[in-house]
């Protein structure tokens, strides 16, 4: 295992400055957001001029691209064709996993199913990996259903987020069983009540994530993804460079 962070712990700095600022923290490893909204790398940049967005993950101040966390318009008609680019960009640019968000709750389970059945086929044919990431409010926050959707669909894994499943009952352990599906890792300090905490006063159990993971074979990111906030006591630099030392102190363990 390794620490990585993505890139949206600096969402309004365009990425060669976000790049900057994870390369000077001491990152070695890094998750890019790839979204319309995002001031980082578009869907639109990949299929409209392939080059550039290879060169943008290839001139990444010696930081190594583990993955792309990507958000497509579910709706758009050429929704496989631009997945499709992304994953030949990942293929060029030697990236592993690529991060899909799931339907939001109430999507039909079967629609589901087929669509990440797509994805999975089209990945592989790029040799690389899709996992679904955990959101509250979509069908990936019922770890029930990610264990069934994981499945059906083989080869899909998990975007793993605990904090998510820990709003409203932080004690919660029912994300346990999907650890052998697990292809990625996004981690913060979190409470019951609140999605972000600063470092150490939330209730995310590091070392135990950890050694669950070990336990079945996890080799990949723990990438750290704290968001910006309001509060101008908060030292924003300092939580991400506060998690970077302790989950590398835990994965030398």
């Amino acid at each position: 295992m390794f620490v990585a962070a993505t890139t949206q712990c600096y969402p309004d700095l365009p990425l060669d400055q976000a790049i900057e600022k994870l390369a000077h923290l001491e990152f070695s490893h890094i998750d890019i957001h790839v979204s319309e909204d995002s001031n980082h790398l578009k869907p639109s940049e990949i299929v409209n001029d392939f080059q550039r967005a290879l060169d943008i993950c290839l001139e990444t101040k010696r930081l190594v691209v583990t993955g792309l966390s990507i958000e497509i318009d579910t709706e758009a008609e050429d929704y496989l064709e631009i997945f499709t680019k992304c994953c030949e960009l990942a293929k060029a640019a030697k990236i592993v996993t690529l991060t899909v968000e799931s339907g939001e709750q109430g999507t039909p389970f079967n629609e589901e199913v087929e669509r990440y059945k797509s994805l999975v086929k089209i990945a592989e044919r790029h040799g690389v990996r899709v996992a679904m990431r955990t959101r509250d409010g979509n069908l990936s926050s019922d770890p029930d259903t990610v264990g069934v959707i994981c499945g059906h669909v083989k080869g899909l894994g998990l975007s793993l987020d605990p904090s998510h499943y820990m709003l409203g009952n932080p004690e919660t352990t029912a994300y346990d069983k999907l650890m052998e599906y697990v292809h990625n890792v996004y981690l913060r300090d979190s409470t019951g009540d609140k999605l972000q905490v600063r470092v150490g006063q939330g209730v995310v159990d590091y070392g135990r994530i950890i050694s669950q993971l070990r336990s079945v074979k996890y080799q990949r990111a723990l990438c750290v993804d704290i968001q910006p906030t309001d509060d101008p006591e908060i030292d924003h630099d300092g939580e991400l460079r506060k998690l970077r030392l302790l989950l590398e102190s835990l994965v030398l363990v």
